[in-house]
């Protein structure tokens, strides 16, 4: 049928557009803000792109659920602008008639949107994750570059260190410099190596001498060992296996139904949830008046998004915190937006019918 190709194909075109517009902004704001970490060095500058990769893939299905919200709208506010939805009105054609080529087009991109929820965003979320515990999880030792002053991963200390041939756990000509509210220390040592005990991480001189001054006496004194212990990372094992719930499996967070999984479950379930219900509401909120010069449609449309969007977060919240359960939660809002999204396309496709009434009603016979 030539409206139903018509119409899918030119969605599919639109939807193409836009999602690469969107692609390019995420792809930017990504990688300004994974640069300004690195710079910070909350992660390593060599894992930037591959950081970038993992964030854009988690982030994909929303912007696939955008971009088929916003091809929706733009396709069919051009059929009313340039009054081609006139036309099919007058050939019998209502618009709730759209819903079907919408689905036919939207269905691979709301699979994709379930994959990526209930798999992929996961997946990113969990290699993310791992990336940066990993980073902020090297012995401070490894944290000093040859020859160069770097401080500790928690400010207390600065390093100067020259490594020990290509072994990263050991070193030579240490220079440690520990500050805290009541004093200031300084700790030289000939050489230095990492220890582990128990879940804490050890770095330990020999042969040196330790330098400290109480900072609100001036006292100060002087001690040479012939071995000396630093803590360098505290219980740097004991979180290693603990991950985040957006960063668990989907199997994972239905076998254990604690309250912060079921939020997390919102999230997941509610996009693919969300990613239906937009694409019919575009559909009715696409409708304009060719023979206005503003068009505020499109604004209006992103406004909904947003709305919309920011709910799914609530609701998310409101799992998390016990104050609202999955089932009710889902149903509350999701339901409430598919009927919105139907009882808009309805109105608009009756909505003329009960203005014509009205005014023939009102003429005089």
């Amino acid at each position: 049928m030539l409206f139903d190709s018509s119409t899918r194909s030119e969605l599919a075109k639109s939807f193409g557009v836009t999602l690469v517009v969107i692609l390019t902004i995420m792809l930017t704001q990504t990688l300004i803000k994974t640069l300004g970490q690195a710079a910070g060095g909350n992660v390593a500058p060599q894992d930037v792109v591959l950081l970038m990769g993992y964030a854009t893939i988690a982030h994909l299905a929303t912007m696939l659920v955008l971009s088929l919200f916003l091809a929706v709208v733009m396709t069919l506010g051009r059929l009313y602008r340039e009054s081609e939805m006139t036309i099919w009105f007058a050939s019998g054609i209502p618009l709730s008639t759209f819903i079907r080529p919408v689905l036919r087009m939207a269905w691979p991109v709301l699979l994709a949107v379930v994959v990526l929820e209930l798999i992929v965003w996961p997946w990113g979320n969990q290699n993310s994750a791992e990336l940066k515990e990993r980073y902020q999880k090297r012995s401070d030792l490894s944290r000093v570059a040859p020859g160069q002053f770097q401080s500790s991963s928690d400010g207390s200390r600065v390093f100067f260190i020259e490594r020990d041939g290509d072994d990263a756990a050991t070193g030579r000509n240490v220079f440690i410099l520990s500050s805290d509210q009541d004093r200031e220390s300084v700790t030289t040592s000939s050489r230095g190596r990492l220890q582990m005990e128990g879940d804490d991480r050890y770095l330990v001189l020999d042969h040196g001498q330790r330098n400290e001054t109480q900072l609100k006496t001036g006292e100060k004194s002087l001690a040479r060992f012939e071995q000396y212990k630093v803590m360098t990372d505290p219980q740097v094992m004991a979180n290693a296996n603990q991950l985040p719930p957006k960063a668990m499996p989907t199997l994972d967070l239905l076998r254990n139904p604690t309250p912060k999984h079921h939020g997390e479950l919102a999230w997941r379930l509610g996009m693919i949830l969300g990613a239906f219900n937009m694409a019919l509401l575009g559909i009715g909120l696409a409708a304009s008046n060719p023979r206005r010069a503003n068009n505020w449609n499109l604004l209006f449309a992103l406004l909904a998004f947003v709305v919309y969007f920011n709910l799914i977060s609530l609701s998310q919240s409101w799992v998390g915190n016990s104050r609202m359960t999955l089932p009710k939660a889902l149903l509350t809002l999701h339901g409430t937006a598919l009927l919105l999204a139907l009882a808009v396309i309805w109105l608009r496709d009756n909505g003329n019918r009960f203005c014509l009434r009205r005014r023939a009603k009102a003429v005089p016979a």
